[in-house]
């Protein structure tokens, strides 16, 4: 059987509690990493659900996006390790997930509501692909990640995008809710 390994990764928990390093879960991908199409490094499928409160259950990877944040504003380098975002999209019950309290805090006046970060964010760093050569961020990763922040909102999920999951790969308690 295939192990599971963990990478550190930053969570920003939605209720407002501070930021914390948590346990990022990977497990080997069958299929190839679409970010290194020449990697002979094994892809590995990270797990951020569990760390999503309110996520739908059963879908794993189709209920979650990731954005990748390879430098900050006026870099004109990238970083050597850049940072993925996981946030949640599809919900257990359909409904909005919550305004993500730390992150809110953190854009202070240019917070706007309709780019707002929601849900539990988990933030992992990696070398050449994000699913093939994670790497452990630490703490000392939280006042780039700030700055990021700050002047960022969450990227915008089209509906559309949303409604590439299959109706008949929901799990029966989701397709009662009318997702």
């Amino acid at each position: 059987m295939d192990q599971l390994v963990s990478f550190e990764a930053l969570l920003f928990p939605s209720d407002g509690r501070n930021p914390h390093m948590v346990a990022l879960m990977t497990s080997p991908m069958s299929v190839p990493d679409p970010h290194a199409p020449y990697s002979t490094l094994p892809a590995r499928m990270p797990h951020p659900e569990v760390y999503m409160d309110y996520i739908a259950e059963g879908l794993g990877p189709r209920a979650w996006h990731y954005h990748l944040v390879e430098a900050l504003d006026g870099m004109n380098k990238k970083f050597v390790n850049p940072y993925v975002i996981f946030y949640p999209t599809v919900s257990r019950d359909g409904m909005p997930f919550p305004i993500n309290k730390c992150l809110r805090e953190i854009q202070g006046r240019s917070f706007k509501e309709a780019t707002a970060w929601r849900g539990n964010i988990i933030i992992a760093k990696y070398r050449e692909s994000p699913f093939s050569s994670m790497v452990n961020g630490s703490i000392a990763d939280f006042p780039i990640l700030r700055n990021y922040f700050m002047t960022h909102g969450a990227p915008q999920v089209s509906k559309g995008s949303l409604s590439k999951i299959s109706y008949l790969s929901l799990p029966p308690s989701l397709k009662k809710t009318g997702i």
